[in-house]
C-alpha cells in the first residue's frame, strides 16, 4: 500500500506555533511519504505541490520567521534538526525546506513596512533567494531599477518573493554598494535551468529582471546587515539578536542538515543490507561477519558523529549570538568540514555495499548523487572556509570573501 501523508493538525493557513520537539515530530511523521514522493520529485525536478503544502503545513517554511509574522520562532538547532529528518527521507525536500525557511528569515532583516507586505497578506509566504550580486540597480525616483539575472534560485515555481543580489550604481554610474532586493516572485521571468544529476527536485531555477521597480524600503545593504546594521524594527522578536552578524555563517550552516540526512540514510540502508547479503568473492554468509565491514561501518558512522558535533556547535554558536570575526570564521569553516565528512562517510558506505548501490532501484545511488551536489554549494567550499578561519586565527584581516 502507498503511503499516505499525514494529516494536519489545524487549517494550511494557520500552522499552530509549536515547540522545537514537536515541529522535528511532525517533520518525522512526514518521512514514509517523502520517501515515496522521491522518485517523482527527481523525475520532474521539483518537489511536487502536494509536498510544498505539506511542508507548509508542519510549519516547516516559517520555522525562523517571528511569531508576529505568524510563523514558529525557532532557532537554528530546530531546523538543522527539522532538515536532518527530511534529509533522510529525501535530500530534494530538505533542500527545499531550508531554503524557503531561511530566505524567510531573511526578509525579516528588511524594513517592518517590507515585511508586512510580504507575510501580511501571505500566511504561507515563501521566499526564496539568490544572493550572488549578479544584478545592478540603477537609481529612480522611489527607489532602484533593477536588471539581473540570478541562477540557482532553489523552490523558484513556489515562491511567493524572492530575494537577490544587486550592486548598486553611485552618482557616477560606478556600481559601489552591494544590496539585497525583495521583489514579488511575480514579477520575475523564471527560466528552468536546473539540469543536474544530483538534488533534481530542488527546481533550482534562473530569475531574469529588466528594470524591476523596488521602492527604497525593500532594499537592504550587504554591508549594514553583515555588521549587525539592520533598518530598526519597533516589533522586536525572540530571535537571536545578533542574528544579523552572523548572517553568512548562518547560510553556511544550514545547509549542512539535509546532508547529514542523507548521510543517516545512508548508513541505516547500508546496516540493514548487511544483515542478509553475503559478501562477494568471501567466505562470509553475510557482510556483519565481516571483520573489514565492521570496520568500514564504524568508521562511517564516527565520521558522520563528527559532522553532526560540528554542525551542531555550529548552529548553537549562532543561536547564541555570533559577536566577532573569529567566531563567525570558525562556523563557516565548520560548515564544509562536516559536509566533507558527510561525503566520506557515504563513499565508505557505498564501498560496503558495492556496485549494487548504483542499480537505478538502489536508494543509494539517489544519496550519493545528491550528496555530492549538496556539498558542493558555494557556502560549504571547505577551502573557503579553511582560509577564512586560518586567517583568523592568525590575526590577518584580509577579507576573503564577500561577506563572512
Amino acid at each position: 500500500m502507498a503511503a499516505r501523508r499525514p494529516q494536519a493538525d489545524t487549517h494550511p493557513t494557520t500552522p499552530a506555533p509549536a515547540t522545537g520537539e514537536e515541529l522535528v515530530e511532525r517533520a518525522r511523521a512526514l518521512q514514509p511519504w517523502l520517501r515515496a514522493q522521491a522518485e517523482r520529485g527527481e523525475a520532474d525536478r521539483a518537489v511536487s505541490p502536494a509536498v510544498v503544502d505539506a511542508l507548509a503545513d508542519a510549519g516547516v517554511f516559517l520555522l525562523l520567521t517571528p511569531r508576529r509574522l505568524g510563523g514558529q520562532e525557532a532557532g537554528l538547532r530546530t531546523l538543522m534538526e527539522v532538515s536532518e529528518v527530511l534529509g533522510e527521507a529525501d535530500g530534494s525536500t530538505a533542500w527545499t525546506a531550508v531554503s524557503v525557511a531561511v530566505t524567510n528569515r531573511l526578509a525579516c532583516l528588511f524594513p517592518d513596512r517590507a515585511q508586512d507586505e510580504v507575510f501580511g497578506a501571505a500566511p504561507h509566504a515563501r521566499v526564496t533567494g539568490a544572493t550572488a550580486p549578479t544584478g545592478i540597480g540603477r537609481r529612480v525616483p522611489g527607489g532602484w531599477a533593477v536588471t539581473g539575472r540570478w541562477s540557482h534560485n532553489s523552490a523558484a515555481p513556489y515562491a511567493t518573493w524572492a530575494v537577490v543580489g544587486a550592486l548598486l550604481q553611485d552618482g557616477t554610474g560606478t556600481a559601489a554598494h552591494r544590496a539585497l532586493v525583495l521583489v514579488p516572485a511575480s514579477e520575475f521571468v523564471r527560466e528552468d535551468t536546473w539540469h543536474t544529476v544530483g538534488m533534481r527536485g530542488t527546481a533550482r531555477h534562473t530569475l531574469i529582471a529588466r528594470d524591476i521597480m523596488v521602492p527604497d524600503h525593500r532594499v537592504l545593504s550587504v554591508p549594514a546587515a553583515a555588521g549587525g546594521s539592520c533598518p530598526p524594527s519597533g516589533r522586536p522578536d525572540g530571535l537571536p539578536p545578533a542574528l544579523p552578524l552572523g548572517l553568512a555563517p548562518m547560510l553556511s550552516a544550514c545547509l549542512v542538515g539535509p546532508l547529514l540526512g542523507l548521510g543517516n540514510a545512508a548508513l541505516a540502508a547500508v546496516r540493514e543490507a548487511a544483515t542478509h547479503e553475503p559478501v562477494p568473492s568471501t567466505v562470509h554468509g553475510g557482510p556483519a561477519g565481516s571483520v573489514g565491514v565492521q570496520i568500514q561501518l564504524a568508521e562511517a558512522a564516527l565520521q558522520l558523529r563528527t559532522a553532526r558535533l560540528h554542525a551542531y556547535d555550529a548552529v548553537d554558536r549562532i543561536d547564541r549570538g555570533l559577536v566577532d570575526h573569529a567566531e563567525r570564521a570558525r562556523v563557516r569553516a565548520q560548515a564544509g568540514h562536516a559536509a566533507q565528512h558527510v561525503l566520506t562517510a557515504v563513499d565508505t558506505l557505498l564501498n560496503v555495499h558495492g556496485a549494487d548501490a548504483f542499480t537505478d532501484t538502489d536508494p543509494l545511488q539517489r544519496i550519493w548523487r545528491d550528496a555530492g551536489i549538496a556539498a558542493r554549494h558555494a557556502g560549504l567550499v571547505p577551502a573557503v572556509g579553511y582560509e577564512v578561519y586560518g586567517k583568523a586565527l592568525l590575526g590577518i584581516q584580509e577579507p576573503v570573501g564577500l561577506v563572512i
